[in-house]
């Protein structure tokens, strides 16, 4: 009887203990039982929790990000401050294994160090000029996203972003690579100057060239018949016109006032 009582006993606060676990879009539930973690993740729904028998984790497998701040040397050796961004998620299906062997802050222990390390690495590779530029930081964004996912993708982990946010340089540095991309558009600018000049000069002298065609095309026509041919058209258009004949037979028009 005594061992009944107690069995009983232990039932009823088992099943007082009883709770229930919703898991919700966006989560997975981790499974313990006696210390074991079951390898396959809990969908969404309710689930039933017992004290030390049954607990439910909850795993948050939605975008999340990760923003750094480095300072890292450059291929010249040359300091540069970066503010980054990674946005990740934890694959829902590979949410028990980082807690086997990673746990639940893996982002400090897993991402954190991870992201540095290739963010340090790629960044070295460049020298100041390319990291300063746009063109340069989509480069090393693409390069470290790259990296990324090939090293934490094994860990459970899909990278899915990598933003350079800004770059801040020495003011000295800054300041003469400012002043180096202001020569050149000033360079291309001249260039397109130069251009446009040479574009009108041959503008001008094609209608030079036209004009010299013209007057010698004119003088060429420029016959006694033709002249006696304007002359009788002037007399039949305009009877205030006289005719004054010249030495060399050639007419002069002159108007009657």
């Amino acid at each position: 009887m005594r061992r009944l009582a107690t069995a009983m006993a232990a039932l009823a606060l088992a099943l007082g203990g009883t709770a229930c676990t919703i898991i919700e879009d966006g989560e997975v539930g981790v499974l313990k039982s006696f210390g074991s973690i079951r390898d396959e993740p809990l969908s969404r729904g309710p689930n039933l929790v017992f004290p030390v028998v049954r607990q439910i984790e909850k795993w948050n497998v939605k975008r999340q990000e990760l923003k750094e701040t480095a300072d890292t040397p450059s291929s010249e050796g040359l300091i540069v401050r970066i503010e980054t961004s990674l946005q990740f998620r934890v694959l829902p299906d590979k949410a028990p294994f980082i807690r086997k062997n990673t746990g639940r802050n893996y982002r400090e222990i897993l991402i954190v160090p991870f992201f540095r390390n290739e963010v340090r690495d790629v960044v070295s590779g460049y020298p100041v000029r390319n990291i300063y530029s746009e063109q340069g930081r989509n480069q090393i964004a693409a390069r470290v996203l790259e990296n990324l996912q090939t090293s934490l993708a094994p860990e459970g982990i899909d990278v899915l972003a990598v933003l350079l946010r800004d770059v801040q340089l020495p003011a000295r540095f800054k300041e003469s690579i400012e002043a180096k991309l202001t020569a050149e558009q000033r360079v291309q600018q001249k260039g397109f100057e130069l251009e446009q000049a040479r574009k009108d000069a041959e503008i001008e002298i094609a209608r030079a060239e036209g004009a010299a065609k013209a007057q010698q095309i004119v003088r060429s026509t420029l016959s006694d018949s033709y002249l006696h041919y304007l002359w009788i058209k002037t007399l039949n258009e305009n009877p205030n016109v006289i005719y004054v004949a010249t030495e060399a037979n050639m007419p002069i028009f002159k108007g009657v006032k």
